[in-house]
């Protein structure tokens, strides 16, 4: 039966994108690997390889044609012995291209079988929202955006700064309809320079001010390194407490999808590693949304780790008039007695598919969202795991000097006559991050590593 080749997605926030040249033409012989097509957006390019060997038997998308709907067939290969006749037989779309368009983007927001809405185990009441509160269901891309327009109407100085924050609503629609509200001189688009801003950031907010500076990924803000740690994290302390710096640093960070090693990593580990500096990095939209009124309140530097496979995801969010969730305080999301599962952000994704397959064989995992990595919560660790004396960490982030080895140390530090086993590691490969879908998910953590390790410290 003939093959269709599907629009592919350039991130998983992509919805379509435009064919912008064909390569082969109708009737070529092709190989599997052979680029066929180039499609882009207004970020960026992509070639579109051929999965399967053949003949490109029809093109059904022109090329220059725009806003193709992500998932949209646009050409048919014929397999070796098929015929132009054989084209009728291949599958016809599901639906149209203006309905598979909704589809479409949910696929996009969820690579890797990491499907919105995320995994949600039954919690423990959240401490911070009063018994009987109401709740909307938000995505977390809505929960940040409320966020900061909850603080700009409270506070007239906070300001949000970056690359395409205005005009354009955000690479990634967090700042949709920021500009309209609260004008330009308060949303503020800034060149490609990430140097350059996060500094003009950090010297606004020394001068009183309370910017939030995005960066469109924190692979970007190797370009500010300087600002961030030199400038906005030192200066209380260099300043002996006279100069203070109140100011958000946020964006996307670790891995999205098909974006290769300089877009992929995961800076958990260098920010949370600095004194200065508080690090937070929520997996809920009710975190992500009380955790960035908490970072903007907040007189010091924070850098607020997002996650870019997560701003489709949905979840309950408390209707209250000011929700704020403390810095510096971890969640129990699920109770158990067998074994710590401890992880934040994206590793949540795998901690909580985890303790559901675990407890179909009689394991109860006890699931800690860390929420805040500097200052950490200790306490809330060390608590758990003398009740189930073992622990097992989670992490998208590399495994050598990772959050997850400090997390080990602390618990050996302060329980170590708990342990029934050995604290352990899942995190992502040693690599940096392939291009390629099937190595890139190779290279990440998966519900059944944190699985077969929370068996091996129940010796199971």
């Amino acid at each position: 039966m003939p093959i269709q080749v599907l629009m592919p997605a350039l991130s998983p926030t992509m919805e379509k994108g435009n064919l912008a040249k064909w390569l082969k033409k109708e009737g070529e012989t092709i190989k599997s690997g052979d680029v066929i097509a180039e499609i882009e957006t207004d970020k960026a390019t992509m070639e579109v390889e051929a999965t399967d060997e053949g003949t490109l038997g029809k093109i059904l998308i022109a090329e220059g044609t725009a806003d193709v709907p992500v998932n949209t067939p646009i050409a048919t290969i014929l397999a070796d012995g098929e015929s132009a006749a054989d084209l009728a037989k291949a599958p016809a779309p599901a639906k149209p291209a203006a309905e598979a368009a909704a589809p479409a983007a949910a696929k996009a927001e969820a690579p890797a079988a990491k499907a919105a809405p995320a995994p949600q185990a039954v919690a423990e009441p959240d401490p911070e929202v009063p018994a009987g509160t109401e709740m909307i269901t938000q995505t977390i891309r809505e929960a940040l955006r409320d966020a900061m327009a909850e603080e700009m109407r409270r506070d007239p100085d906070v300001f949000v700064m970056g690359e395409e924050v205005a005009e354009y609503q955000g690479a990634y629609k967090v700042t949709q309809g920021l500009l309209q509200e609260f004008g330009a001189r308060r949303v503020i688009d800034t060149p490609i320079t990430e140097h350059g801003f996060a500094g003009v950031g950090v010297g606004a907010a020394m001068t009183g001010l309370k910017p939030i500076v995005e960066f469109m990924t924190f692979n970007f803000a190797m370009q500010a390194i300087d600002q961030i740690i030199n400038s906005a994290a030192k200066t209380l302390y260099m300043s002996g407490g006279q100069m203070g710096c109140s100011i958000v640093f946020r964006g996307p960070n670790g891995a999205a999808a098909r974006v290769a090693a300089q877009h992929s990593q995961d800076y958990s580990a260098w920010y949370s590693n600095v004194p200065g500096l508080k690090v937070v990095a929520p997996f809920s939209a009710a975190d992500y949304k009380g955790l960035l009124k908490a970072a903007i309140r907040d007189p010091n530097p924070v850098i607020f780790l997002e996650n870019e496979v997560l701003y489709g995801h949905t979840g309950e969010v408390p209707k209250l008039d000011d929700f704020i969730v403390p810095i510096g305080k971890a969640r129990i999301v699920r109770s158990g007695s067998h074994v710590s599962i401890i992880s934040w952000s994206n590793g949540m994704t795998y901690a909580l598919k985890a303790a559901d397959e675990l407890a179909k064989e009689g394991i109860e995992a006890e699931v800690i969202d860390l929420r805040t990595l500097r200052p950490m919560d200790t306490e809330t660790i060390i608590n758990s795991v003398k009740k189930t004396g073992r622990a097992v960490t989670v992490e998208e982030g590399w495994a050598q000097s990772g959050v997850g080895a400090e997390i080990a140390a602390r618990i050996m530090e302060n329980a170590f006559d708990y342990l029934d086993a050995p604290v352990a590691r899942v995190s992502g490969k040693d690599v940096p991050m392939p291009y390629a879908a099937n190595l890139e998910k190779l290279a990440l953590p998966s519900a059944a590593e944190v699985v077969e390790a929370a068996k091996a410290v129940c010796y199971r």
